[in-house]
């Protein structure tokens, strides 16, 4: 375990010893978190780290700011410690199940690489964040079958996790805009469906 006083220091120690998991705060001198979440999910090799605010703030702007960055889990303070502390054990025992996975998805022109967190489309490999990754791969498990929202977060961020309502929608709109539009359909009032490609 290691910590840092900012921004600058959390990008170095990063660099020097990739963690599991990262808890950041949005608030903090030299360089605030959200631009310190960004620079890190830009590091070679950091697509695997899960990232959580732990901050005072709490407007949605904020929540959905620290999304947009590559956050995995925006919590507000104040928390107790032994309820953080059992938030991030059920995000690190999501990461080993997600270690387990062994295998390659194939949907018409998209391929998903759960043993490397890759995806390729038309043979060109993109890198997505973990949370990102898991929702597609989700949704392209059953393709046409429509999930609905409470089961995408129960089966992406699990039952202990208690994220924000734009959460799922900040994540589809950025897979869309690195895979395509019309890889995932918004089925309002319920949920979100994969589209089998050609």
């Amino acid at each position: 375990m290691s910590s840092a006083e900012n921004g600058l220091q959390a990008i170095e120690q990063v660099k020097k010893m990739k963690p599991d998991l990262i808890l950041m705060d949005i608030m903090m001198p030299e360089m605030d978190g959200i631009t310190a979440v960004s620079k890190i999910k830009q590091l070679p090799g950091s697509e695997d780290i899960m990232i959580v605010f732990l901050t005072a703030r709490s407007e949605e702007y904020s929540q959905i700011a620290g999304f947009e960055a590559g956050a995995d889990d925006y919590v507000s303070k104040p928390i107790k410690p032994k309820v953080l502390m059992h938030r991030i054990e059920a995000m690190l025992r999501r990461l080993d199940k997600g270690k387990m996975m062994d295998k390659v998805v194939t949907r018409g022109n998209l391929s998903i690489d759960s043993t490397r967190y890759v995806i390729s489309v038309d043979g060109n490999e993109i890198v997505l964040p973990r949370k990102e990754f898991e929702l597609l791969a989700i949704l392209a498990s059953h393709p046409e079958r429509v999930f609905n929202r409470d089961e995408i977060l129960e089966k992406v961020w699990g039952k202990d996790v208690v994220v924000g309502d734009r959460t799922i929608d900040v994540h589809v709109r950025k897979i869309r805009e690195k895979v395509g539009n019309n890889i995932i359909a918004t089925i309002k009032g319920v949920g979100y469906k994969f589209v089998q490609q050609p």
